[in-house]
């Protein structure tokens, strides 16, 4: 469905609420149109003691400690990374993100309601350099993963799916009840992903919302 309003915080909240989440047509000429949408089934990572399965090989990177990560210190480039390097199904260079999309999650973050967990990693100059990262959107005990990358050029390989654990432990914790990641993919689906049909998801989501907000920063 088209979004024809403009893309504001106010906006963004109130859509998910709802159960609606935001993405933009494939680059082209001019400026990238924005649809909105509710798919059903809908894809939730569970939150509860166990119920995600960590690969063996993500298991073994976060046990390594090999990234210092971090909560929001760097929203708006890990947005900016995930529309770079985000490819599509095809394989190609694409990105659903526009920077429409980018400057409103910003001003979203601004006011507390969207965050983002960073890897960063030391070069042989000592300098930092990031490396991977998720971002999504909170309102009261929902959290919406929204897009993650890493850059494994710069040694990032793996940076995502630790940022994506270390997320899921970090909501169970502050008492989270639903973390939505939309649809299945292959990649959640690694992790055990499972899928609510969209009048189940939604009687959680309207729980969850009415919740006190339960972000804190990362410790």
């Amino acid at each position: 469905m088209p979004l024809r309003d403009p893309l504001t915080p106010q906006i963004l909240l109130e859509l998910y609420r709802h159960g609606y989440f935001v993405m933009a047509d494939p680059p082209g000429r001019g400026q990238q149109a924005l649809r909105v949408y509710r798919p059903d089934p809908r894809a939730v990572l569970p939150l509860i003691p166990g119920g995600l399965h960590v690969p063996r090989t993500v298991d073994r990177l976060v046990r390594r400690g090999r990234f210092r990560l971090t909560s929001d210190r760097a929203f708006r480039e890990v947005m900016a990374a995930c529309a770079e390097i985000r490819p599509d199904r095809g394989g190609a260079e694409a990105s659903w993100i526009s920077d429409e999309m980018i400057d409103a999650y910003t001003s979203l973050h601004e006011v507390g309601h969207a965050h983002s967990i960073e890897a960063w990693l030391a070069g042989e100059d000592g300098r930092e350099a990031l490396v991977g990262g998720i971002y999504g959107v909170s309102i009261g005990a929902a959290f919406f993963a929204e897009s993650m990358f890493c850059r494994p050029i710069a040694g990032g390989s793996g940076a995502s799916s630790v940022c994506l654990v270390v997320l899921v432990e970090h909501l169970r914790r502050c008492g989270y009840q639903i973390l939505d990641v939309q649809i299945v993919n292959p990649h959640t689906r690694r992790f055990g992903v499972v899928e609510f049909s969209g009048r189940r998801f939604a009687v959680l989501l309207d729980r969850a919302v009415r919740s006190a907000d339960r972000w804190r920063p990362l410790a």
